[in-house]
């Protein structure tokens, strides 16, 4: 894509500002929703505390932007024990794997992002870390070729990925929590909003953060970025005020409408039913003809609106629904094989 969307999920340079305050939660009675994945998460904790052990390894799999890195500083925080923070592609060899466990105290937390992105030879690495702390190095290579076993301290390793079906099952296997964090509802997004507007320290309406809720996608990171656009663009055009007015002007020159859809989500349901007519259709020749590629359709723009039920995936492929044409303000095909699909 041609520039960053204010809506997508994934991380952006200004979510974490250099100055300022952390949002970011750092106990569990700090963390808003996912309460059954928060609840299974501090027994967990609770217990390893009491055996003064480190906390089992965790997965984390659902879509990006919900808090599952937080998550990761929240367990840390709970145990007194430090994080560190790296992103699967950025483990190329075992030797950089040894180097990062070399750097972990005793009860440390490893979390690593994308980590169904792991080379084969660094998960099969993890394996033997994760179970007996350690990692076996082959030195040299050939005839010489040797095997030296380097311990490391006992730690955490905390897994997140946003496509949990390319992982391998012995990586699976490993890990002694797996728990999906899914979209937020708005009610939970509204206590966020809340929380930050405070820490923000921001003369906000209710209204107007209600109004946030209702148009971040479920998504936290989503609705704090929002938020932040919206304090600058009341600043500048207002009285520094965050109101509803002020909200939905903001929202209205990023092109996000009341169900939280952009541009290119707009685009994406007109081509299946302009091109498509309404579907079904496969997914190589939606990213055609949006000159898309076919991983950004399915992992930034289909997952919410599945959420949504603007989008069916079918055998034949996707379709979208009849809310997707009410909500484009267009008229759904009323014949009766449409009808039919429509059901599906």
């Amino acid at each position: 894509m041609a520039r960053e969307r204010i809506i997508s999920a994934e991380a952006q340079h200004d979510d974490e500002p250099s100055r300022g305050p952390t949002t970011r939660p750092q106990k569990f009675d700090e963390y808003v929703g996912q309460q059954q994945v928060i609840t299974k998460l501090s027994i967990a904790v609770q217990a390893a505390v009491k055996r003064k052990d480190p906390v089992e390894h965790v997965l984390l799999h659902g879509p990006p932007g919900l808090g599952k890195t937080s998550l990761a500083h929240v367990i840390a925080n709970e145990v007194g024990a430090a994080v560190h923070v790296v992103a699967g592609p950025a483990i190329t060899r075992g030797a950089d794997l040894t180097g990062i466990l070399n750097r972990l105290s005793h009860g440390d937390v490893l979390f690593i992002d994308e980590i169904h992105r792991l080379p084969v030879v660094v998960e099969e690495s993890l394996y033997s870390a994760m179970e007996d702390f350690k990692i076996d190095l082959t030195m040299e290579a050939g005839v010489h070729a040797r095997t030296i076993t380097v311990q490391v301290k006992p730690f955490t390793l905390i897994g997140a990925t946003t496509r949990i079906g390319l992982l391998t099952s012995p990586m699976r296997s490993r890990f002694g929590i797996v728990a999906h964090v899914d979209f937020y509802p708005p009610e939970d997004l509204l206590q966020i909003l809340h929380a930050n507007a405070r820490k923000l320290d921001l003369q906000v309406e209710a209204a107007a953060l209600k109004e946030l809720s209702t148009r971040s996608r479920g998504t936290p990171r989503v609705a704090i970025r929002l938020l932040r656009r919206v304090r600058d663009f009341a600043a500048v055009q207002g009285d520094g005020t965050v109101n509803v007015l002020m909200t939905q002007r903001a929202l209205e020159l990023e092109g996000i409408d009341k169900r939280g859809l952009d541009d290119q989500d707009r685009a994406f349901l007109r081509a299946i039913i302009d091109v498509y007519a309404g579907g079904p259709v496969g997914i190589e020749a939606v990213a055609a003809t949006l000159g898309e590629e076919r991983d950004t359709l399915e992992d930034v723009v289909e997952p919410y609106l599945l959420q949504q039920a603007l989008l069916t995936r079918t055998r034949q492929g996707r379709r979208a629904t009849r809310a997707a044409y009410e909500h484009l303000g267009m008229s759904a095909p009323n014949d009766d094989d449409s009808n039919n699909l429509f059901d599906e």
